[in-house]
């Protein structure tokens, strides 16, 4: 009898709660019972992006298009201005189809960041300061792993390629804000694997060409090393990533 009681008072309690406001998403059926143990979804990555756009203008329109069905959380100006699109707690339509680190759905785990950049042409330093404004307050508030701070090109490697060769990751680096090598590189050891690196680095290994193209992009200046200096560039991260953790 007892038993009956309560899971008819839970019962009560669960259409109380659904008739409160929005019922939660679920189980069709199943009745809700809420706990008070949960907080919200904390994105553990982000993704910068540039827009491809003449002017700010251009880049709101494009990411407030009902037709093109592009977003993301933040976009910042070339003069520097941080402009809020998405609330950080929705998932923005950014990244597309991508993969990093074995997550296939990046835009549920990240937060997107768009420079206002046609692609072929430098980052102003205003839009820069502002960016590693940014990304300072993310880190700390969500705890954000230094190694998480990555471009569209490394998520979506073979499909898009922006930040571009002209963003300055190396900046970035220095405050924080992913990983970056610089010369002289130490050779990596016999044996080493290029492709299993880089998918330990969060690449896609499925498609190993594209995921070495963006590899460099992010990392490498200059013109296109050797397999040696890919090796070495690679090793040098992986050990950067261990001691950043």
């Amino acid at each position: 009898m007892f038993r009956v009681r309560l899971y008819g008072l839970l019962l009560i309690c669960a259409v109380l709660a659904s008739c409160a406001g929005v019922p939660p998403r679920g189980l069709p059926g199943a009745p809700f019972i809420a706990s008070p143990s949960f907080d919200e979804r904390r994105p553990n990555l982000v993704v910068i992006h540039h827009t491809s756009n003449q002017d700010l203008r251009d880049s709101l329109r494009t990411l407030t298009s009902t037709a093109r069905q592009v977003s993301a959380h933040y976009l910042i100006s070339r003069d520097g201005r941080i402009l809020q699109l998405v609330d950080e707690r929705n998932r923005a339509w950014h990244a597309g189809v991508s993969w990093w680190n074995g997550q296939t759905d990046v835009n549920s785990a990240s937060i997107g960041i768009e420079l206002d950049n046609d692609g072929n042409e430098p980052f102003a330093a205003a839009q820069i300061q502002a960016l590693l404004v940014l990304l300072a307050d993310l880190k700390e508030r969500y705890r954000i792993p230094t190694a998480n701070f990555v471009g569209h090109a490394d998520v979506a490697p073979g499909r898009k390629v922006d930040p571009s060769a002209w963003f300055p990751w190396d900046q970035l680096a220095r405050k924080g804000f992913g990983l970056w090598c610089n010369g002289p590189l130490q050779d990596a050891p016999a044996g080493f694997d290029l492709d299993l690196a880089l998918a330990a680095l969060g690449y896609d290994p499925t498609r190993p060409q594209a995921a070495r193209h963006a590899f460099l992009l992010h990392f490498w200046r200059g013109p296109e090393p050797g397999l040696r200096e890919q090796n070495a560039l690679a090793y040098c991260l992986l050990q950067q990533r261990a001691a950043a953790r």
